[in-house]
């Protein structure tokens, strides 16, 4: 009985041995880096400007953010730069730094190993991402506006600054290798299909990642877009995402168009990023200073998606004041 039992745990050891090692050495597995050559034109690198600043946002994650003014905008001369740390605190399961992706940063890489980087969160170096970078809406794109992104990167200035490797939680540190997936790139709807315009740029901006319940290092399902993230500010602070959703009563639902829009445009212009905050003070983690700066029929399309998805009815206390000093 007992070699019976002896046996049996030599099995399942040897068959937990093979899972580990196969993940650990076989994934990720997306496919070689596609072999391209971008060209950076002007109209090219201008779309990649305004994806990269306004909807896809990528100069939020990657550059230095001020918190001493509302919605954290970028700090000079820290464009690109990365360094920023995703941790325990905000529920990873690691501690997470965006990189580096000035030309000092990615000199290394080939036009088709960033898009690969982007859009699937393999490296260079066949290692994967966690998805902090929400490379899994990026893979759902359309291929030429990543395109525009490597080109517009390419561009920027040169900042040297070395990023601490990003380091996950054990059994993270094994699961990492499953969570890369191959992009599935879609076609970019005409302006004219305003909600289905409206969904795509919805799935490029992530909305759906900070406007959905985050818990145990993944979204609730059932809650999407229904607001309640919680995200905490170095004062002691905390912010959470509002309910998007048409609920009538707890989201977006009695909104207008106009409305939605005067919200971005009042928080993103010049007398709101002037003001210093105290601490304690109002602030919101949302990018408002770049999402603002979007492109009005850009956001009327993102309004018009929103109005179709399942409303969730769910009541969010946006903010409470910390008591520590910035």
């Amino acid at each position: 009985m007992i070699k019976n039992i002896s046996m049996i745990l030599i099995v399942l050891l040897l068959i937990i041995i093979g899972i580990v090692g196969y993940v650990k050495l076989a994934l990720p597995n997306v496919g070689a880096a596609p072999t391209v050559s971008i060209n950076k034109t002007a109209a090219r690198v201008a779309r990649g400007q305004y994806l990269a600043n306004h909807v896809t946002i990528c100069m939020d994650c990657h550059s230095t953010r001020d918190w001493s003014r509302f919605s954290g905008p970028p700090k000079e001369g820290t464009l690109g730069m990365g360094g920023e740390l995703f941790d325990q605190r905000f529920g990873f399961p690691g501690a997470f730094y965006s990189k580096n992706i000035t030309p000092a940063g990615i000199s290394r890489y080939t036009d088709g190993e960033l898009v690969r980087v982007i859009t699937t969160g393999v490296t260079k170096e066949g290692k994967a991402l966690f998805p902090v970078m929400p490379y899994h809406y990026y893979g759902r794109m359309a291929e030429e506006d990543i395109y525009s992104i490597v080109a517009y990167i390419r561009t920027l200035q040169p900042v040297k600054n070395e990023v601490p490797a990003s380091s996950p939680d054990f059994p993270m540190n094994i699961i990492i290798n499953t969570i890369p997936a191959k992009a599935s790139f879609t076609q970019l709807p005409p302006e004219t299909d305003q909600v289905n315009y409206g969904k795509y740029l919805t799935n490029a901006a992530v909305c759906m990642e900070c406007h959905t319940k985050f818990e145990k290092g993944s979204l609730v399902a059932g809650t999407e877009f229904g607001g309640g993230r919680e995200f905490p500010f170095p004062d002691g602070s905390i912010v959470r995402s509002g309910n998007i959703t048409p609920d009538k009563t707890t989201g977006t639902g009695a909104w207008t168009e106009e409305a939605f829009l005067a919200l971005f445009h009042s928080r993103s212009d010049s007398l709101t990023l002037a003001k210093k905050l105290q601490p304690g003070e109002f602030n919101s983690i949302m990018p408002w200073t770049m999402y603002g700066k979007m492109k009005v029929e850009d956001l009327k399309a993102i309004f018009a998606y929103l109005k179709t998805v399942t409303p969730v009815n769910n009541t969010v206390v946006k903010f409470t004041p910390g008591s520590t000093k910035m």
